[in-house]
């Protein structure tokens, strides 16, 4: 036993989820990057269209696919106890509230989609509105594929399969660039879409991501039962719950309340992150063009790292939560900590290139004097944030998986709108920094997060709650 939780077997086990889990997070982003280098090749104003688009897309899925957080937690939890039949129950629910919770979204905003965007953005054109309009008109009624495709990934990353959604995302991403590249341009003797043909990719990744991963879970190699019929342990029927009259939603629903008192604040967190986020963005939008394009080149640098944060974060969370689940909290803790040293050592070498190499980051994006000069002070102060983003990501995903979901609300509530946003402000803004100020000011939320997190972690309240 003593090998089996050694430090050495740990990182291993951690290596094992965490690699399959950062190539998978790399390849949904690349589905949306794709798409918008197509686009930008076929016009300007349907890459500025992908610019609103693209964002609203990507929020929308983010918040509302909120419902993963929970069905980890619980998949994880109930594997770590022996109960597969629970996980297989919360898999079950989740995905048929996914569904739901994807058409009841996907539904209004495409009947209010064109009014929406004039209202959101009246500066942007005519032209430009008109084909961001076009391009959520077609990927909306995808949408509920999009949320399936999140909660079937983390099933499986409960269970502690990490490679299946990896193999699934790169058969997505072939999809994307194959339907993209064609309608896009107009190949094969079809005529040229433009936004519309990235659009029509972007469903067809959804549909097959989607379709895949919860093929995989109905299949008999499943890690899961799906496929045994819920509730089947159950005691039999009495007359007032005759056999036909309902008994397998009844089954499902204790699941979901267990999923959705996890997903709920993950949800209130998301909503949080990202009403921050575009308060962040509008302070940047105050710097000028130079800077907003700086920063955009910064950010694509800098996501590898943050995905990377995220694939040790996955891991974390689930290990943490088989291991609570099996009533090894001292366990637990032990993975969460190894994860975290793990993604600290990662993220801190990437740090320590932004630091030395700034200039030949910044050249694959623009060659722009003042853009390179702005970006080089900037990206050495994203080196100072990469140790601390790297331990808040982990601890945050793995208290997650936890099911401790509203201590990350809470600290996102603080980090988020007070640190992040006024941290900004008074760095860029008042004391006239620019944007190496906007990144001083992400450096100062990282480092809140990550005391914040600590003491949540050490405090170990996590470890005797209920999920």
């Amino acid at each position: 036993m003593k090998s089996e939780h050694g430090g050495a077997a740990l990182a291993r086990q951690v290596w094992r989820l965490a690699w399959p889990a950062i190539a998978h997070m790399l390849l949904l982003t690349l589905v949306f990057l794709v798409g918008r280098g197509m686009v930008g090749r076929y016009s300007t104003t349907a890459l500025a269209s992908m610019q609103i688009c693209g964002t609203l897309t990507w929020t929308i899925v983010s918040v509302f696919s909120a419902t993963s957080a929970g069905t980890l937690a619980v998949v994880a939890r109930s594997v770590g106890a022996g109960d597969r039949a629970a996980a297989a129950e919360a898999t079950r629910a989740s995905l048929v509230f996914a569904l739901a919770l994807g058409a009841a979204v996907a539904l209004p905003l495409l009947a209010a989609c064109g009014p929406l965007l004039r209202a959101l953005f009246p500066n942007a054109g005519a032209a430009v509105v008109e084909q961001a309009a076009a391009y959520l008109g077609i990927v909306l009624p995808a949408l509920p594929l999009a949320f399936v495709e999140a909660v079937a990934a983390a099933a499986l990353q409960g269970v502690g399969d990490t490679r299946t959604p990896l193999a699934v995302a790169t058969i997505g991403n072939l999809v994307n660039v194959a339907v993209s590249a064609v309608l896009i341009f107009g190949h094969l003797g079809l005529p040229a879409l433009g936004v519309r043909g990235a659009a029509v990719g972007v469903a067809c990744t959804m549909a097959t991501e989607a379709l895949l991963l919860t093929a995989a879970l109905l299949s008999r190699s499943s890690p899961l039962p799906l496929r045994s019929a819920p509730g089947a342990a159950a005691p039999a029927p009495t007359d007032a719950a005759a056999p036909g009259t309902g008994a397998a939603p009844q089954a499902s629903a204790p699941a979901l309340a267990r999923v959705l008192r996890v997903a709920l604040p993950a949800f209130a967190e998301r909503s949080v992150y990202h009403a921050g986020y575009m308060g962040f963005v509008a302070i940047i939008g105050l710097l000028g063009a130079t800077a907003m394009a700086a920063n955009q080149a910064l950010i694509a640098i800098e996501s590898v790292c943050f995905l990377s944060a995220e694939g040790f974060g996955i891991a974390a969370g689930a290990l943490m939560a088989q291991r609570l689940g099996a009533r090894s909290p001292r366990d637990a803790a032990r993975v969460g900590l190894v994860a975290a040293l793990m993604a600290i050592l990662a993220l801190s070498a990437f740090g320590v290139l932004f630091a030395l190499a700034p200039r030949p980051l910044l050249l694959a994006f623009s060659g722009d004097p003042e853009l390179l000069a702005v970006g080089e002070r900037a990206l050495r102060m994203a080196a100072v944030a990469q140790p601390f983003m790297a331990f808040a990501t982990v601890m945050g995903m793995g208290l997650r998986g936890a099911g401790d979901t509203r201590t990350v609300l809470a600290v996102t509530l603080v980090c988020s709108l007070l640190v992040r946003l006024g941290g900004t402000w008074l760095f860029a803004v008042t004391l006239g920094h620019g944007l190496v100020g906007v990144w001083m000011g992400s450096t100062a939320d990282w480092i809140c997060r990550s005391a914040l997190l600590a003491v949540a972690f050490a405090r170990g309240r996590w470890k005797a709650l209920a999920v």
